[in-house]
């Protein structure tokens, strides 16, 4: 660990007078491993710094909170006894498909998992588990765990103004729990957190993950020291919040609140943005116990072979967003793949029992924008006011195509393609890499952008398999891996919750078939093109809602839109040849 201390990085020193100092955590990172050094003491600027980070992440991402959801009219159970019959099982803990089996599914925890024949023989009645019962006739279908979705952000006003409308997107894709980074404003995050895992509303679970600073309760104190950070985190706990989502924030005030978060059984994880990671990248949070570090941000940075900062163009302003999401894909070139300090960052963050949480839909636009403008779904399933947000203007936060051209995607091809060979190379090491969305922004629409992500980790290189167990079983042990209980989620055996997703075409084969759009397909025995798939049922502990009602439901949404608007499809900046 010392070695790969000094591969990854080495201390910065600079000489001042007769003293030595070293800036900011990597020094002292570095130290860590070869010595017991404390932490540097805070300066002016790391108090300013922190006062600038903390305040910006206590910022809303929407106007205003959604319309909280309406009480719950769909779904149906949890029954005293309901048994799927005769599907195929996909467990989510990595083993291959088997079937037929039949579940039986006992109020809202799996009480039997039966093999009850063979492929293409007759089912052995004798084996069946006996009813009384309400039923599914599954055969032909696919069973998962239900998927989990560990960054989201719900709706919120102007551009999605109903609660509900990302709730049913989420379960119709098989979503079955959110984690909140955070869900919308503290107040609202608790009373929707709270409804939803009560079943009182058609939602996934939800975990609450809240920004240092937050919540009226806290009197919006400056979170400027290492004990401002711990009391704030204590209050949270007390107030009911899971989890903290941080930011590149300074070193005192990440070490109290990582510190105090692990004391309180508490998760973790960070946007390590660029204002910040100057001086809290990805292997100086890991070192503090970060639990999660979501997007890319902070992990390019640790790595750099020849800058320790990204060499931003002169003319770069970070407020606009077409420079900010522009230039950050540029960092592709500055690491190199297999290196010295590739290799020694991975264990780094291996030894700290970190998870990447990556995102990568959120931000595919940026490579294709062309296609993901285009995307099957829109027409039916996005609003108008969402689209509106999508649509490029300097004042929405991810609207930044002002002038988005080839050199800006050949720029993304690249870094996806580093990217996903850094996430791979994590693991195959054995590191926790799991799938989730940041959706409702740069064209990124609820649900569908899950399955996007599913594509996008085949793509990086794992099986099927491992994405759907990254999506299940590694996804739950990211949520409990703070508070040390084993999960009970992520993975369909006896005893565990009954989260489920019941598809009627085989997702290790085909991810696209998971899209609530549907697949495309030529029937050769009519000779016509067909769309099929999607998701039939979501069961999220124990309740069953039929995927296809949750979806003509916000089709419906997304209509009333367009006739109080008085249009028929979504506005597009139509191009007249010759003029």
């Amino acid at each position: 660990m010392r070695h790969a201390s000094r591969a990854l990085r080495g201390a910065r020193w600079r000489a001042s007078g007769p003293e030595r100092r070293f800036h900011g955590l990597r020094a002292c990172a570095a130290l860590t491993f070869t010595s017991n050094h404390p932490l540097i003491m805070r300066t002016t600027f790391g108090l300013v710094a922190a006062a600038l980070t903390v305040g910006a992440w206590a910022s809303p991402l929407v106007a205003q909170d959604a319309n909280p959801a309406p009480n719950r009219r769909e779904g149906e159970g949890p029954f005293d006894k309901l048994i799927i019959r005769g599907a195929t099982l996909i467990d989510g803990a990595g083993g291959p498909p088997r079937g037929p089996v039949d579940i039986v599914i006992e109020k809202n925890r799996i009480s039997q998992v039966v093999d009850v024949g063979f492929p293409n023989l007759p089912i052995d009645q004798s084996r069946r588990p006996k009813g009384p019962a309400r039923e599914i006739q599954a055969e032909g279908m696919y069973v998962m765990p239900g998927f989990i979705d560990l960054h989201v952000h719900t709706c919120g006003k102007p551009k999605a103004p109903d609660a509900e409308y990302c709730y049913k997107l989420w379960l119709a894709h098989g979503v079955t729990t959110v984690r909140g980074v955070p869900l919308g404003g503290f107040e609202w995050s608790l009373s929707e957190t709270k409804r939803a895992n009560a079943n009182e509303i058609t939602a996934p679970r939800m975990v609450n993950c809240q920004r240092p600073g937050s919540g009226r309760g806290w009197g919006a104190k400056p979170i400027l020291t290492e004990e401002d950070a711990r009391a704030w985190t204590r209050w949270a706990k007390e107030q009911g919040v899971d989890c903290l989502k941080v930011g590149a924030h300074d070193p005192n005030v990440m070490r109290g609140l990582m510190d105090e978060a692990k004391k309180l059984g508490m998760g973790s994880t960070a946007h390590l943005q660029q204002l910040g990671v100057g001086n809290m990248n990805a292997a100086d949070a890991a070192t503090l116990g970060l639990g999660a570090v979501t997007h890319f941000y902070g992990i390019f940075e640790s790595m750099y072979e020849n800058n320790d900062i990204q060499p931003y163009p002169d003319t770069y302003n970070y407020n606009d967003e077409q420079w900010r999401f522009g230039q950050v894909a540029r960092q592709w070139n500055l690491v190199k793949p297999g290196s010295e300090k590739w290799n020694a960052f991975l264990k780094h963050l291996k030894a700290n029992n970190v998870t990447l949480d990556p995102t990568m839909t959120t931000y595919m636009s940026g490579r294709d924008l062309m296609k993901r403008r285009n995307a099957d779904w829109h027409e039916q399933f996005t609003l108008p006011s969402l689209w509106d947000f999508y649509t490029p203007n300097r004042e929405n936060h991810g609207a930044y195509f002002f002038n988005w051209t080839t050199w800006d995607e050949v720029a993304w091809k690249k870094f996806y393609q580093v990217w996903m060979e850094f996430i791979q190379d994590y693991k195959n090491m054995g590191g926790r890499v799991t799938p989730s969305t940041d959706a409702g922004f740069i064209y990124n629409t609820y649900g569908f952008s899950y399955i996007e992500e599913l594509e996008n980790f085949q793509e990086a290189g794992f099986h099927p398999l491992e994405v759907i167990r990254s999506a299940t079983q590694h996804a739950a042990e990211e949520l409990n891996k703070a508070n040390g209980k084993p999960i009970d989620m992520g993975i369909v055996r006896t005893g565990m919750l009954a989260d489920l997703v019941i598809a009627p075409e085989n997702p290790v084969a085909n991810f696209k078939t998971l899209y609530g759009s549907g697949f495309q397909r030529l029937n050769d025995k009519t000779g016509k093109v067909e769309r099929v798939g999607g998701v039939r049922y979501t069961i999220k502990d124990g309740i069953v809602y039929d995927a296809k009602k949750l979806l003509a439901d916000v089709a419906a949404m997304v209509d009333k839109q367009k006739k109080e608007r008085g249009i028929s499809k979504l506005p597009v900046a139509a191009f007249v040849p010759n003029q």
